[in-house]
This record gives C-alpha cells, sequence and structure tokens, in this order.
C-alpha cells in the first residue's frame, strides 16, 4: 500500500485591511475530522478524495486542515504559529508512524502573515525536511495566487484553478490526485517552466467565460489535456496582497519536455502582456453611479462595490455608497450588506419589530465614517447557513435585517464571503425584488445578478480591495510592475524547476 497524506492551508489575504486575521477566521480540522469535513461539499480535497477512492492500493492519510470562512487581512502571528506548527505536526506524525509516498496539499497561494510572507513557500520547504526530497508533492492553488520560487522549488508539480468566476475546486482536487499518482507510478516526470509576468489585473475580461484571459486559460488547458502537458495554468496573482514575489504567472508543467513547456509559457505570457491594458476595470464614480442608477427606471440596478469585497480580504464595512444613495435622495428599493457588530448587537437588543437608532459602517475599517440610521428590525439569525455553491458552511455571526426608509440592510457580526447571494438567501431575501442592490463582490456567477439585472455599474469606492489598483499603496511588491508604473518593456522571465 501507499500512503499519501493530504492537508490543508488556505486563505486569502489583503494586505490593506487593518485588521489582522485571528484562528476564528478559519474553520479548523484535526488530522481526525479532515475528510470528513470536506466528502460532503465541492471543495478541492473532496475532489482528490474522490479520485484516490477508485485505487485500492492507496492508503490515505490525513494531515492538519485551515480554511478561511472568508478572505481578510494578514494572519496574526499567533494564529499563524498555531497553524504553521499543527500542519506540520501533522505531517512528522504520520511520517513517524510510516513512511510516506506522497502528498497532496490543498493551498491558496495568496496567504499572508504578520511575520511570514510566505507562508506557502514555509509550509513546503519545512515539509521537504521532514519527508525528504524525493517523495512527490502536489499543491493545489487558486489562480489569485501568488506563486513563489520557494513553493516550485518544493513541489514536483502545481495545479490550479481554471475558471474565475471559480467553479471548478472539485475538478481541481481530482487533477491534483491524478497527477501525483500518475508521478508515484513512474509515468511522469515533471519539469515545470514559471514565466513571470509583472501586471497586476481586476476586470471584466478576467471571466474565463466570456473575456479575453479565459482565451489564455484555453491554451494552457489544451496544452495540459495533451498527451505532452501534466498541468498548465495562469495564476493572476492577488493584486491586493503585497507580497515581493507579486506578479501574474504562465505555469506549464510538461512530462519532460522543456522546449515545449518554455514555447508555451513565452507565447501565452507574452500573449497576456500584449492584453494587459484590456484587463483592467472600468470603473465609475461613486456619485456618478448613483446617479446612473436614480435614471435607470425599470428592473434592478446592481452597483458593484469591489472595492469592500470581503471574498478579496476587505471587511465588508464601507457605507459609502449606502451614504451617497442617501445624499441623492435615491427612492427605489435597496438591498446592501453590511459588516457591523454593534449594529447588530442594538438589533438584537430592542428585538424583532421594533425601532432602531444606531451608527452603520466604519465598524472596522477607520477608513469610513459611520452614518446614523433609524430603522425597524425585521429579522434576527445566528449567521449560520450554507454557500449555495459548494455548499459549505459559513458563519457571519449574529445577523440583523434592519429596515431603514427604502433600504434594506443586512448586518453581520463578521465578514463573510459575498461572492453569491447566499447571505442575502439566508434571510429569505432575494435581489431580483429589489430596484437596487449593492454587491460587494468584483464578479459572481453571470446566473446570479448578471445575466438579469438592466443596469450594472462597477463603483470606483475607497478600499482595501480596490481595482482601482495605483490607489492601495503598493510598497514590497517588486517594481516596476504594470499599472502601478506604465513605462516599462517585458520579456518574459523563464524559469525551469525540475526535481
Amino acid at each position: 500500500m501507499k500512503r499519501i497524506l493530504i492537508a490543508e492551508c488556505a486563505q486569502e489575504i489583503a494586505s490593506f485591511n487593518p485588521v489582522l486575521s485571528q484562528l476564528e477566521s478559519f474553520r479548523l480540522a484535526t488530522p481526525a475530522e479532515l475528510f470528513a469535513e470536506h466528502r460532503p461539499h465541492r471543495t478541492e480535497i473532496a475532489g482528490a478524495l474522490h479520485h484516490f477512492d477508485s485505487r485500492d492500493d492507496i492508503e490515505l492519510v490525513a494531515g492538519f486542515g485551515a480554511r478561511m470562512i472568508t478572505s481578510g487581512g494578514p494572519t496574526s502571528a499567533s494564529a499563524w504559529k498555531f497553524i504553521s506548527e499543527s500542519f506540520l505536526d501533522s505531517i512528522r506524525a504520520a511520517q513517524k508512524v510510516s513512511k510516506l509516498d506522497g502528498l497532496y496539499f490543498c493551498l491558496h497561494g495568496a496567504m499572508g502573515a504578520e511575520n511570514q510572507l510566505d507562508p506557502e513557500g514555509f509550509l513546503l520547504e519545512e515539509t521537504r525536511k521532514i519527508v525528504g526530497e524525493q517523495v512527490p508533492i502536489i499543491a493545489s492553488f487558486d489562480l489569485h495566487g501568488v506563486i513563489t520560487d520557494l513553493v516550485l522549488k518544493n513541489c514536483d508539480s502545481i495545479t490550479l484553478y481554471h475558471t474565475y468566476p471559480h467553479t471548478d475546486l472539485y475538478e481541481t482536487g481530482e487533477r491534483s490526485a491524478k497527477l501525483l499518482l500518475k508521478i508515484m507510478d513512474g509515468e511522469a516526470k515533471p519539469v515545470t517552466v514559471r514565466a513571470r509576468i509583472p501586471a497586476l489585473v481586476r476586470g471584466d475580461e478576467l471571466k474565463t467565460k466570456t473575456g479575453i484571459f479565459g482565451q489564455r486559460v484555453a491554451e494552457a488547458v489544451a496544452l495540459e489535456n495533451s498527451a505532452e502537458g501534466l498541468s498548465c495554468g495562469i495564476f493572476i496573482g492577488n493584486p491586493f496582497t503585497d507580497l515581493p514575489e507579486l506578479s501574474s504567472n504562465v505555469i506549464i508543467s510538461t512530462n519532460d519536455d522543456e522546449k515545449l513547456a518554455v514555447e508555451t509559457a513565452t507565447k501565452i505570457a507574452s500573449e497576456f502582456w500584449r492584453d494587459r491594458a484590456k484587463l483592467q476595470a472600468f470603473l465609475t464614480s461613486v456619485p456618478d453611479a448613483v446617479a446612473q442608477a436614480i435614471a435607470a427606471k425599470n428592473g434592478t440596478t446592481i452597483l458593484v462595490d469591489a472595492a469592500d469585497a470581503t471574498s478579496s480580504g476587505a471587511c465588508g464595512d464601507s457605507n459609502v455608497v449606502l451614504a451617497e444613495l442617501i445624499k441623492q435622495g435615491y427612492s427605489g428599493t435597496v438591498l446592501a450588506p453590511l459588516t457591523d457588530p454593534a449594529a447588530v448587537a442594538a438589533a438584537f437588543k430592542v428585538g424583532v419589530g421594533n425601532t432602531v437608532t444606531t451608527h452603520v459602517g466604519g465598524a472596522l475599517d477607520p477608513r469610513y465614517t459611520p452614518i446614523e440610521v433609524t430603522g425597524k428590525v425585521q429579522m434576527l439569525s445566528d449567521g449560520d447557513f450554507y454557500n449555495e455553491v459548494e455548499g459549505e458552511p459559513w458563519r457571519a455571526g449574529n445577523c440583523a435585517v434592519l429596515k431603514v426608509n427604502n433600504i434594506t440592510l443586512v448586518l453581520m457580526s463578521k465578514p463573510v464571503n459575498l461572492h453569491n447571494r447566499s447571505l442575502f438567501f439566508a434571510h429569505g431575501l432575494f435581489p431580483e425584488k429589489f430596484d437596487l442592490v449593492i454587491v460587494k463582490s468584483p464578479h459572481c456567477q453571470d446566473h446570479m445578478y448578471k445575466s438579469w439585472a438592466t443596469t450594472y455599474i462597477n463603483v470606483d469606492a475607497p478600499g482595501s480591495t480596490s481595482a482601482n489598483l495605483p490607489t492601495l499603496g503598493h510598497t514590497i511588491c517588486r517594481r516596476p510592475i504594470f499599472p502601478l508604473d506604465l513605462d516599462m518593456e517585458y520579456v518574459p522571465e523563464i524559469t525551469v524547476y525540475r526535481r
């Protein structure tokens, strides 16, 4: 029997979020809990388990798991100490029982801690010290990962999502398991090529079904699915994670065909660079966006406040768009999510059906000024619900639905992912029944909002995840990098990795 260990450490951060992520920001799983935690859902580990289960010569060993509840600020030093030690201790314990023959890690790539700028690279490097240089390691990543030299040096190969918005978590896990077994069975000898692209991108053209980026991903996937390919894809990084190796990257792994890998990576990277300006977001100022919403007479208007996207690492407590709607006297019905634990507590104090006066917004991020509102408490909840896509449990802490004149506020005690409608559905609220919805996510699956909304506007609001990238304040990443720097030339930078 071949022993394969599976472990998880996945978080996406925004370096510009002033609130550190603590242990309660993660869903933690001991080795005894990890597999049961994932099997019912459409996660990477669930996909890997499904494929491994098809083999009767494999013994699966569970390691430690830490998975973000939602993205957030950098992980605190104390939380990182616990997570990293638990992760590595689980590998030591498994290796002590009997030698491991392979490892699969579910990672993200855009993690960062107070005292560690490359958490994924650190975990992989330390794992090598435990299991040795010959044991194959495969790690899967979000395509928003900031892939580092340390990661690539310590993995036999990597896999990454092929979709944005992300719909292939399960499939990425399956591909990871297949690749690991192929290496362990002696059927593959990976050579991996990295083509670094000094560009940060954030716009509608990144949607893989409809955008230019999807065309580049399709080229990579075509090679992955060929006889020579093993794992291919494109990292667009996370422009809100200010790290030394922040960039976009083409990653091509072939079965010992370095020439093919280099040629393909160079071609795709050159095409990506050519299209870099088209891969930026088109944004409308907050006053103009609200004015357009007032002018829209029919259907539902979506105002996308991606600068406060919790799934990208923001706090979710921006009230900038809300304040402008009030200022301009927008009279249609409004649905808006907002993180504000004090406002939730005030609603709980008075109870359902009663009126409360409280401040909303700016509860966590000091760049926002709280505004006073008076409204009727329509609903209170414990904030426990399920993600409508993967079925995972999400926990927003105590929540309150507050009706302030024409505005329905869904107030959360804790930031929770807002890249789908789960929070609204959990409180009996349906976006299509409102005249205007504030969506705090750069992109959702089209059927959730865009395919039926009559007006759809990307708003240029301030925040830690703003698509107006030059406003964020990068200080650590390697320069020059587009669009922070405009006057630059580019020749693909190629690095080859073999083990």
